[in-house]
């Protein structure tokens, strides 16, 4: 008999959501089979994420269940949330309610860089800003490498193009980003079949409500898949000081041009850097890469005390 792969679609107690390849979403219950983990898996220290490409076992279409028997190997793993063989991080950041805040959407950047993949930034919520606003940031995230897309779910301004940028057949997106920052509303508004909860920034504070629990990945045009996450509000530093600078795109750019006097160059204004210091995340940059060198954590926007996320996973 023919192996049988699938893709893990989502995650919930203990059992594994998956498509299996080349099959009809009629042969089996609601397009899925429930599958559970083989225990050589576990031995093995091998886990299961959403994305991976797995090997069935024990099928059984008319009850819609399976087990797991193997993984294939990730070509990449974002960490948090984990969900493996990404192609595109969609960083989804609102120009209102709540306001965006500089420092919190450049740590997200980072995180999204540092899985290997592609970077797209949205500006979510674009109906609710001003004209000037809208430019004003625009000038200042293309300053730090990016094009971003001003979208809004409500009058559907910048989705066909949103959409069209994330049709990569067999591609797997992922929306990251703050809690409020409108990422389910943007789901629903790219599967317009989707009827994921949404509810409103929370009072006084507007800050965000958490209403996605759990990474599920939903079917898009083109053969894509478009994954929500739960949303969080401190994303984390690379583990590596050496690797930070390649995760600003302005930053590699000036590398590009040629290599620095010092092979072990901190591009901190040090003697013959081609990076210089006068680029604009210049001060986050030196704030992330002090404290990655003392072996400590800085929140976004803080001020600095005296004083990653891997590229390719082979293996969970």
């Amino acid at each position: 008999m023919a192996e049988v792969w699938g893709r893990v679609v989502a995650l919930q107690a203990g059992f594994c959501s998956v498509v299996p390849e080349g099959w009809q979403a009629s042969a089996m219950p609601g397009g899925r089979l429930l599958c559970t983990r083989r225990s050589r898996l576990d031995h093995a220290g091998l886990t299961v994420c959403v994305g991976d490409r797995v090997r069935l076992e024990a099928i059984d279409p008319v009850a819609g269940r399976a087990a797991v028997a193997a993984v294939a190997p990730r070509a990449t793993l974002l960490q948090r949330p984990p969900v493996a063989n990404v192609s595109c991080v969609v960083v989804v950041a609102s120009l209102a309610e709540p306001s965006l805040d500089a420092a919190q959407l450049s740590r997200f950047l980072l995180s999204a860089e540092a899985c290997g993949a592609a970077v797209e930034l949205v500006l979510s919520k674009a109906d609710l800003a001003g004209v000037e606003e809208r430019h004003d940031w625009h000038e200042r995230l293309r300053g730090w490498g990016y094009a971003p897309h001003a979208v809004s779910s409500r009058s559907g301004e910048g989705l066909p193009t949103l959409a069209a940028a994330l049709a990569r057949p067999g591609g797997i997106a992922v929306l990251c980003g703050p809690s409020g920052a409108g990422k389910s509303s943007l789901l629903n508004a790219l599967c317009p079949s989707l009827t994921l909860r949404v509810a409103p920034v929370s009072g006084r504070l507007r800050r965000g409500r958490h209403t996605t629990r759990h990474v599920e990945l939903f079917a898009l045009a083109g053969g894509a898949l478009l994954a929500d996450t739960p949303g969080f509000n401190r994303p984390e530093l690379p583990a590596e000081a050496e690797a930070l600078a390649w995760l600003y795109p302005e930053l590699r750019a000036r590398l590009a041009a040629g290599p620095c006097r010092f092979r072990n160059c901190r591009h901190l204004g040090d003697p013959g850097c081609m990076a210089g210091t006068d680029w604009p995340r210049f001060p986050d940059y030196r704030q992330c890469r002090e404290a990655l060198e003392r072996g400590g954590a800085v929140e976004p926007g803080r001020p600095r005390a005296p004083g990653p996320i891997s590229r390719r996973a082979r293996e969970g």
